[in-house]
């Protein structure tokens, strides 16, 4: 009858009224939500059929259980003993009391996070005291909320929240598709790997043809084009953008170019024009590695565009010192239908079918076709069309970046406002440091705030760098600052083999030297920007 094994909980029972007054003959309606303990008492909850004060922490009855309209008022739960029910009236399906006791846990998270998390969050920065670090999550309520609701659900993979972020995600960015992924870098191994399908024909990379990257900045942005068997080409950036140096684009190509591989510096959009441009003149494929850069927008063809979304195809990474944070993930987005298929197909195994989770025969034909040597009408869930992974994302994950989502414009407004301030707080000591630029026709929703110390500027970045950590102010290097000069290269540089650099890279090798940076992330306030200023400033003029 009501859908659940409990004597109790999910039954509205007629208890008396006044609730002080055990004897009274009069009576009113109250929830169950508990069993008897060993007591014999039971948790309650207050029930009108007039929602007689304005609350956020009622929720209507759904019609035909109780004669009229009612009301189950969540914050009012009382405890009584079951030898006070008059007599049962109703109960709640399933579903509804699945609601009411989600609600109902709501509550208590948002209780725990407002007396325990929330005063944590705020402590007050002690200039000399607290640490300022270069970034870090800034979340409420809503993303443990959100969090806790899905790991009621116990679907565990990519489900709901999964299919809710990537429809509102690729609406924020104004693009067609967005498919989650694990990490940033599983974001740009798909969008490579993606590019490397015999079903692009022509346009596929093979193993030995070439892609043009930068050696200055995250290695994930290069593994993947050598896992594959491709080839790397280098070439240099420019300071103050530290984005490619785009006069250097013509010597890097040749005959087995196939694609171009950048990231946004720190959230500095590259010249995405000359890029853009280049890519179209010689049928190149475009990845844009926005894994630093989520909100940053250029000025393409007329219009504001956000990075990620000019390419072919888009990166982003959700780790916690990024722009927004499921703790760990990633999404690859494309306009393209054919790459959208290709990214997932890698992401799920290499398999042809790409029906949801938890879905049959979205084609069709499951049993009716013809791939390889199979038999006719193979299962299409089981067709391999890729050797591919296993890097889909769990719903908790994106059940996070749902609330996240939300904030990303506050988030990105933060992060201008705080480069602005360092920009212009330092600028007293520009003639020591290269302070950074924005790229002309862009709008960056910056990463981070970077520094190269000036040839004579009486000062060495280690120094500085030492200076600031030690009073309590993290900081970064620009990455690999140039990856060519890792372990990982070893055995490549020692061959000469698997890569090529395509003209000096000057300004890599200085920001490997001389490069380092400061955060601008949303959680940090005025005074710990001005405290980064203060010392900053004091340590290089001293």
């Amino acid at each position: 009858m009501y859908g659940m094994k409990s004597k109790y909980t999910g039954i509205i029972f007629k208890i008396p009224f006044p609730f002080t007054d055990p004897d009274s003959p009069k009576g009113r309606p109250a929830l169950a939500i508990s069993e008897p303990d060993e007591y014999g008492d039971i948790a309650f909850l207050f029930i009108t059929t007039k929602q007689t004060r304005v609350s956020a922490h009622t929720l209507d009855i759904p019609a035909g259980i109780l004669p009229f309209p009612s009301h189950i008022h969540l914050d009012k739960i009382f405890l009584f003993n079951r030898k006070i029910i008059q007599k049962k009236i109703a109960g709640l399906n399933i579903d509804f009391l699945d609601k009411v006791l989600r609600n109902l846990t709501f509550l208590d998270v948002n209780r725990y996070f407002n007396n325990i998390k929330k005063p944590r969050l705020r402590a007050t920065f002690i200039p000399g005291q607290s640490r300022v670090n270069y970034a870090g999550r800034v979340y409420d309520e809503k993303e443990v909320i959100n969090l806790v609701d899905s790991s009621l659900d116990f679907w565990l993979t990519s489900g709901r929240y999964t299919n809710r972020f990537e429809k509102e995600f690729a609406g924020f960015l104004g693009i067609k598709y967005c498919s989650l992924t694990n990490s940033g870098s599983s974001a740009n191994l798909l969008a490579f790997m993606a590019l490397t399908s015999p079903k692009l024909g022509e346009r596929r990379i093979k193993k030995g043809d070439e892609v043009i990257t930068v050696a200055a900045g995250f290695p994930t942005t290069v593994a993947p084009i050598i896992q594959y068997g491709a080839i790397p080409v280098f070439v240099d950036i420019k300071l103050p953008t530290y984005n490619i140096d785009c006069s250097q684009l013509e010597d890097a190509l040749s005959g087995k170019t196939k694609a171009v591989m950048l990231a946004h510096t720190l959230g500095n959009p590259f010249d995405l024009k000359k890029v853009r441009e280049f890519c179209h003149k010689n049928n190149l494929w475009l990845i844009e590695d926005n894994c630093d850069a989520l909100g940053s927008r250029y000025f393409y063809d007329g219009t504001w565009r956000y990075t990620g979304t000019i390419g072919d195809i888009g990166t982003s990474s959700f780790y916690p010192p990024h722009h927004m944070t499921m703790g760990e993930g990633g999404a690859v987005y494309t306009n393209d239908t054919q790459l959208k298929r290709l990214i997932e197909s890698f992401r799920d195994w290499g398999r042809d079918c790409w029906c949801a989770s938890g879905r049959d025969n979205t084609c069709g034909k499951r049993f009716s076709q013809q791939f390889g040597e199979l038999p006719f009408g193979y299962d299409h869930k089981y067709v391999y069309s890729h050797f591919g992974y296993n890097l889909k994302i769990t719903d908790m994950q994106a059940a996070i970046g749902c609330a996240q989502l939300e904030k990303l414009p506050q988030f990105i407004k933060a992060r201008k406002a705080n480069w602005k301030r360092l920009r212009e707080g330092l600028a007293a000591i520009e003639d020591r440091f290269v302070l950074p630029e924005p790229t002309p026709d862009s709008d960056p929703s910056w990463f981070g705030f970077l520094l190269t110390v000036r040839e004579g500027a009486g000062v060495t970045r280690d120094k500085v760098v030492g200076y600031l950590e030690k009073n309590g102010i993290q900081t970064r290097m620009l990455f690999a600052g140039n990856l060519l000069k890792h372990p990982c290269f070893d055995e490549m540089r020692a061959s000469g083999t698997g890569f090529r650099i395509a003209a000096d890279l000057k300004n890599t090798e200085l920001v490997m030297n001389n490069t380092f940076w400061v955060g601008v992330y949303p959680g940090m306030t005025e005074k710990m920007m001005d405290y980064m200023i203060e010392k900053l400033t004091y340590f290089t003029l001293k």
